[in-house]
């Protein structure tokens, strides 16, 4: 079951075919992010992980704030060097610890969260650093210009950004070469194929890290009801998970079911299979060893041609299976 590696774009970035997104490992503020946090759970799915050759940990400094990076520091304790860690900027956190709902990606701003994400992993370097959002009031240059900045202080290995456009990738990447766009991307989100992002990417030569590869979840098969969601749990306020999308889901995820069956494997391994058939590095998120090994195992999934033909035409490109945020996050978004 052990992970081979892949290249991830082409300035020499190696990592394991599949991530771990560590988000759900730490709540947010006082509220959970996809149920109950375990610690102990987690750092053991950590550790776990790197058993298994999947030492990529995905991680923010929103997540907590600053929570998620300090649990990750504990993970690898001593063990810095197995790891490679990315790890992401941008959305305004103020020096009480209190995220104020901007974005920024001033020069300055870059400076001050790269020492702080550092302090909060106990690390000299960070393999890769994502700008989180576009800051849409501050020229793309800038900001990939005070990143390109780090990498000759050596304080970052590789330049990453998220949930950003063709035009913004190729004004960054003519700044300084870009290595890795993460987005959400799953057989319920494919924006990014629409938008011709993918397509340029290929033709830049950069990688695509998806995040959210289960559908938020979804694809898992385990949420059959919305009563299945913890009361405090974020995926209430998202579209996909309301009324009007929540039962066409449903149905959707029961004829993924179905095909996964007949591979005697689950709708969350065919989910990542089919991912990675296209070249693209899935971050599953976990906080537990038993899904990090199922997550895992779907690497070694072979899918033929009509496989995945008959998978996609359950959720055709542009099937509308409800908005992955809020309005406000949606506004957020570079598309």
């Amino acid at each position: 079951m052990k992970l081979n590696q892949v290249k991830l774009g082409n300035q020499g970035l190696i990592v394991p075919k599949i991530g771990l997104g560590c988000m759900g490992m730490t709540g947010f503020g006082d509220a959970d992010m996809y149920g109950k946090t375990d610690e102990k759970e987690a750092i053991a799915t950590i550790h776990r992980s790197l058993e298994l050759g999947g030492n990529f940990l995905d991680t923010a400094d929103l997540y907590g704030p600053f929570k998620n990076e300090q649990l990750i520091a504990k993970a690898i304790e001593g063990h810095r060097d197995k790891y490679i860690i990315a790890t992401k900027f941008g959305w305004e956190i103020d020096d009480n610890e209190q995220v104020t709902w901007k974005i920024n990606g001033t020069k300055d701003y870059v400076k001050k969260s790269i020492e702080r994400s550092l302090k909060n992993l106990k690390t000299d370097y960070i393999d890769l650093y994502y700008m989180h959002r576009l800051d849409k009031n501050t020229p793309i240059e800038e900001t990939v210009g005070a990143m390109s900045d780090l990498v000759k202080e050596g304080k970052i290995g590789y330049i990453g950004l998220s949930e950003v456009s063709s035009e913004t990738v190729k004004k960054a990447h003519a700044v300084h070469p870009i290595s890795a766009v993460q987005s959400e991307y799953s057989l319920f989100e494919r924006t990014v194929e629409e938008k011709g992002v993918l397509k340029t990417l290929n033709e830049l030569g950069i990688g695509f890290v998806a995040y959210s590869p289960l559908g938020r979840g979804f694809l898992s098969g385990n949420i059959k009801t919305i009563d299945d969601l913890p009361e405090n749990d974020f995926r209430r306020g998202i579209p996909r998970f309301q009324e009007q999308h929540f039962y066409k889901n449903i149905e959707l995820v029961e004829a993924i079911e179905d095909l996964a069956k007949e591979k005697n494997i689950t709708s969350s391994q065919l989910a990542l299979a089919w991912i990675i058939s296209k070249g693209i590095l899935p971050i599953p998120g976990t906080k537990r060893r038993k899904y990090l090994e199922q997550n895992i195992e779907a690497a070694n999934v072979q899918m033929s041609e009509s496989e995945i033909q008959k998978l996609e035409s359950i959720v055709p490109l542009g099937t509308d299976t409800g908005a992955t945020y809020d309005d406000f996050g949606m506004g957020l978004l570079d598309y």
